[in-house]
């Protein structure tokens, strides 16, 4: 291996990351190589403890250190509402707002015949022993508004259909957001989704 060989390796794995390119890469490797001490060194401990200790929770499929994560432990998340997610990122992004106080589970996908990818790839024969063996009486499908997402959201409701309460995230414009760029799909779903001043 050349004198580079190693730098250019941890380059091509850093390339592999989302959002990272491999100019990207390399600009973050260079960075990391010039502040070794401040943050190179530290990075790669904080990768390896992650790396060791990292697993997905038991319970609903959140990541943390523990077999069971800190969210579905929690006493005071017992509120009987059930916040379905695609995948961990969508999880982290619900707690980020602060609003959701009760639990989640993490599907891990989105039904797709075209990946076969079916409802036992998915955690949704769990999320069903959920509803059954914890006191939950409202599911809340906070999945994405893609043509995956909501045939997942039909599935999951004709299966859980009579047995709990089903609600969906409103859906339609951002605040924030102007008309002229909103696509039409959008502007159709808050349309519908119109209430009373």
């Amino acid at each position: 291996m050349s004198s580079t060989g190693e730098i250019e390796a941890l380059i091509d794995l850093m390339a592999r990351l989302p959002g990272l390119g491999p100019r990207s890469a390399r600009r973050a490797v260079l960075h990391l190589i010039r502040k070794r001490a401040l943050l190179l060194t530290p990075l790669a401990d904080a990768m390896q403890t992650v790396a060791a200790t990292a697993r997905e929770c038991l319970n609903c499929g959140n990541v943390g250190t523990s077999d069971i994560c800190d969210i579905c432990t929690s006493e005071k998340r017992a509120t009987g509402e059930l916040c379905v997610v695609e995948d961990v990122a969508d999880l982290w992004a619900m707690e980020r707002s602060g609003v959701f106080k009760g639990r989640y589970h993490v599907l891990g996908g989105t039904l797709s015949a075209l990946d076969s990818v079916g409802p036992e790839e998915l955690r949704i024969p769990r999320l069903i022993d959920r509803i059954a063996s914890e006191q939950i009486s409202e599911v809340i499908l906070a999945l994405n508004a893609t043509v995956e997402g909501q045939t997942t959201a039909h599935y999951i409701a004709d299966q859980l259909e009579g047995r709990v309460r089903l609600t969906t995230l409103a859906q339609g414009v951002p605040i924030g957001g102007e008309l002229d760029y909103l696509d039409d799909g959008t502007i159709s779903a808050a349309l519908r989704a119109r209430k009373e001043l």
